[in-house]
């Protein structure tokens, strides 16, 4: 059974406990009929001072909060399962990591996710135009404005940014939690320009409908959103609900060109230039002569041979209107 604890002991919330929010306490009388199932990680850059803060931003939006811990895939996805039929939306608090996680155990249940972004880069929630403030964010997912966006997924691993092999995932390897905290998105930009000397090229064979390609790269990115690392874009055009995955694939032959390319990487025109290889499509398969990591959302998923598929239309998130979200159409 859940705990009840009044909303002024928010900010002392165990995050290994479900907690129900109990407002029957107070003298005045309570107007929240709906409950909402939360899940906060308090491992995220400002996950743990974020807690309480959101927990009060949304008993003051009058809803009645039921809160469970971030846990690993398939035991989170039970428990959204559990509370679907007496709760009517989720709220994620996290970076994109936490939400990708979350996404996946939402997608099915019908019920609209709400993100308030916690994390040190929030691109999902960049893409989709989410303020950072929790109350911002928390009134958004008042206001009941809803979107349907594509989610995607490799190997059978729900993402919602992008999943890359190569470079990436050697950034993401070295890419400290302390890192993240102490300098927020520069510590991407720090730990590349120490990674990208170590960067070497592999052989990638990447296959879509209609299509091949024998690739000598450094880095192949797969995206579903439009931001990713340190708010860099995977091109200038994508969005989160075009039904397609975009891939890029860097081909370059001088570690040098890594450099060169970051201001055109920061505005999403990369795949303009001659080293760089960009395409479009629903399904990529892309394999290794030996297995490779890949990176999704930030986190080490699986390996190559790697199949990555968009879903479309897979999951319903509060969001802005379109023209305040640079990753809506």
């Amino acid at each position: 059974m859940p705990h009840l604890v009044a909303p002024g002991a928010c900010a002392r919330l165990v995050h290994h406990m479900p907690v129900v929010v109990n407002l029957t306490r107070h003298s005045e009388p309570s107007t929240v009929t709906e409950r909402v199932l939360v899940i906060v990680n308090a491992a995220s850059r400002r996950g743990e001072d974020a807690r309480g803060a959101l927990v009060t931003a949304l008993v003051a939006h009058d809803f009645h909060p039921v809160v469970e811990p971030l846990d690993d895939a398939a035991t989170l996805a039970a428990r959204v399962r559990a509370h679907a039929a007496d709760v009517t939306r989720v709220i994620v608090a996290g970076g994109d990591g936490t939400v990708g996680t979350v996404a996946g155990a939402v997608l099915g249940t019908g019920l609209p996710l709400g993100i308030v972004p916690t994390g040190t880069a929030n691109n999902l929630a960049r893409t989709l135009g989410i303020p950072a403030s929790v109350e911002e964010a928390c009134a958004l997912v008042r206001a009941g404005r809803t979107h349907a966006i594509d989610a995607a997924e490799v190997n059978g691993r729900v993402f919602m940014t992008t999943a890359s092999i190569g470079l990436s995932v050697a950034i993401t390897e070295a890419l400290t939690d302390d890192a993240k905290r102490r300098m927020g998105t520069l510590a991407y930009a720090a730990t590349a320009a120490r990674t990208v000397r170590r960067a070497e090229r592999f052989v990638a064979d990447i296959t879509w409908p209609g299509g091949t390609r024998r690739a000598r790269t450094v880095q192949v990115v797969v995206g579903n959103g439009r931001f990713y690392g340190s708010a860099m874009q995977v091109a200038d055009d994508t969005r989160i609900d075009d039904h397609a995955l975009d891939l890029y694939s860097l081909e370059v032959r001088a570690k040098w060109r890594l450099l060169a390319l970051g201001p055109r990487m920061k505005r999403g025109t990369h795949g303009d230039a001659d080293d760089v290889r960009a395409l479009r499509a629903p399904e990529f398969h892309v394999a290794t002569a030996t297995p490779m990591t890949v990176n999704a959302d930030g986190e080490l998923v699986t390996e190559t041979p790697a199949t990555f598929r968009v879903l479309p239309s897979a999951l319903t998130v509060y969001a802005p209107d379109a023209a305040d979200a640079p990753g809506l159409g």
